[in-house]
C-alpha cells in the first residue's frame, strides 16, 4: 500500500516542471501584452496609403494622402489600401515570431 505514488518519480520533480510552466505561461502572457501594445505601420504607394496595427494584427488607423484619392480610379486606391495591409500584416508576423519565439506555436491555443 506504500508504493502509490513511486511512478511518479518524486514530489520534487512535479514541482519543478509545475515552476517550469509556470514562468512560461508569465513570459507569453507578457509578450502578448508587448504585442498588443507595438505598433507596425505598413506603407504602399510612396507612402500614399499608411497602415498602422498592432502586434496582434488589429488595425488602429488608416490614412490616405490626398493624391491617393481618385474618383475615376477606385480600384488603385483599393489595391493601394491592400498591399498597405499586407506590408503591415507582415510586419506584425515577425514581431510576433520575435516576441513569441519557440511558444509562438501554441499562442493561438491560449
Amino acid at each position: 500500500m506504500g508504493h502509490g505514488f513511486n511512478g511518479f518519480g518524486g514530489g520534487m520533480n512535479m514541482n519543478a516542471l509545475m515552476q517550469q510552466a509556470k514562468k512560461m505561461q508569465e513570459q507569453m502572457m507578457k509578450a502578448q501584452e508587448e504585442l498588443d501594445n507595438a505598433e507596425v505601420i505598413g506603407k504602399a504607394g510612396g507612402d500614399m496609403v499608411t497602415v498602422t496595427m498592432n502586434g496582434k494584427k488589429e488595425i488602429k488607423s488608416i490614412k490616405l494622402k490626398k493624391s491617393a484619392v481618385d474618383p475615376d480610379d477606385v480600384e488603385m486606391l483599393e489595391d493601394l489600401i491592400m498591399a498597405a495591409i499586407n506590408d503591415a500584416t507582415t510586419k506584425a508576423d515577425e514581431l510576433s515570431k520575435e516576441k513569441m519565439g519557440p511558444m509562438g506555436n501554441i499562442g493561438g491555443l491560449m
